[in-house]
């Protein structure tokens, strides 16, 4: 079977299986783990492991559930407005737990209902926002079947999110839905500055701009999401935060919850930094 090869592994993440498990467990034990609920989908952050793998990790070990998980649609990529919607079309994708196998069932159905473009293995593109969750969802859900899209931050990105929940529950598939999305990048080296630098810059980041995109996506309105996105440059992944809040109210959640937010200005008290969060979608 034709696989997608990991890129990030041994740099963004561990490559051997048994340190990718001693980094999931160690996670697991951070704040007050994972979430008990009943969640249809999440949002996490993208950044290596050692910067935000704890968040990413809490988030999808609580999407577990007593019901068996078919599939897991994983919404994700850097692209800008105009860029053209992408899905995983066939294949596998390599994990240092295995390889997850790519639902083509649904892939083919939600091609077949949606305009987007459809990327053979070796055609997918080596990007973390993607390929940093894979390690997670292959060790919480080894049997579970995978969608992989790459969702522009556009007015089609909701339209995107209602069609695989209509596509999925077509084929009576129970889902999961993640996004991926780090929060506002500031500093320097993003060219994006507008509170200075310091402790400032720190508080405003944390209090003013990363709180709002964090407020918009807890409304789960997928057009808020990502006009807010857009206009103040705190998701770099808008479009795959709208998909899942798009996707997790079509599965019936009814409220966001937040698990943890962090910056890397923790790890590392840099000029430039990164804002991080983690929520979850619930039924009630």
């Amino acid at each position: 079977m034709e696989k997608k090869r990991m890129a990030f592994a041994g740099s963004w993440y561990p490559a051997a299986a048994d340190a990718c498990e001693a980094s999931i467990q160690g996670f697991l034990k951070e704040k007050n783990g994972p979430l008990a609920g009943r969640f249809m989908g999440g949002i996490v952050p993208h950044a290596g492991w050692y910067y935000s793998g704890s968040i990413a990790c809490r988030v999808i070990a609580s999407l577990q559930s007593d019901d068996k998980i078919d599939t897991i649609v994983l919404f994700g990529a850097h692209m800008h407005r105009q860029s053209e919607p992408f899905i995983l079309s066939h294949g596998a994708i390599e994990t240092p737990f295995g390889d997850m196998e790519v639902d083509r069932e649904l892939a083919d159905k939600i091609c077949g209902g949606i305009s987007i473009r459809q990327r053979p293995p070796h055609k997918f593109p080596d990007d973390n926002t993607l390929e940093l969750q894979y390690p997670f969802i292959k060790y919480f859900y080894p049997d579970v079947k995978i969608v992989v899209c790459g969702v522009a931050p556009s007015f089609f990105a909701g339209i995107i999110g209602s069609m695989v929940v209509a596509e999925a529950q077509q084929l009576s598939k129970n889902i999961r839905v993640i996004g991926s999305t780090d929060m506002t990048h500031y500093g320097p080296d993003f060219g994006f500055t507008p509170a200075g630098t310091g402790n400032r810059a720190v508080e405003w980041v944390t209090t003013e701009n990363d709180r709002a995109a964090i407020q918009a996506m807890m409304e789960m309105d997928p057009s808020t999401i990502v006009a807010e996105g857009l206009d103040h440059q705190n998701m770099c992944c808008a479009g795959a935060a709208a998909a899942t809040a798009a996707a997790c109210k079509n599965l019936g959640a009814v409220k966001a919850v937040e698990l943890d937010y962090a910056t890397s200005f923790e790890k590392s008290a840099a000029e430039s930094f990164v804002g991080y969060s983690g929520l979850l979608y619930a039924v009630s």
